[in-house]
């Protein structure tokens, strides 16, 4: 029996996740939302095919900080970015360092689910 996938959403807007888990969710993801990346990383237990929908800044350890984080930590988690601020020396970083997608504000739902979709492909196949 293959597993539910699972996307991981973290942002510091409360209405941010509450949209996103809701879109989300309706392509046949369970969803589990943070407000930080400390939190995200206090939680995370791999497994399963997922994916993790990032916000690029937020309080604390920034979206960058915690994609090297997971990196250094051996973690092959796909990571799907999305800011509000049009930074084009983060989303060549992190693309660098293996992001599948960098989503600016607002964009288009399709776009999101293409994402993550691929994403969880990813994941499926380094299973």
């Amino acid at each position: 029996m293959k597993l539910k996938p699972r996307a991981y959403v973290i942002d510091d807007d409360p209405a941010v996740i509450g949209a996103l888990a809701s879109l989300i969710s309706v392509i046949g993801f369970d969803v589990e939302t943070f407000t930080s990346a400390e939190a995200f990383l206090e939680a995370y237990e791999a497994g399963g095919p997922a994916c993790l929908v990032l916000d690029l800044r937020l309080p604390g350890m920034s979206g960058l900080e915690l994609q090297k984080e997971l990196a250094k930590r051996g973690s092959r988690l796909p990571i799907v970015f999305i800011t509000g601020h049009g930074e084009e020396n983060a989303a060549a970083e992190a693309r660098k360092l293996g992001a599948v997608g960098f989503l600016e504000k607002p964009f288009q739902t399709q776009e999101l689910f293409d994402n993550i979709q691929k994403a969880v492909a990813i994941d499926d196949e380094n299973a």
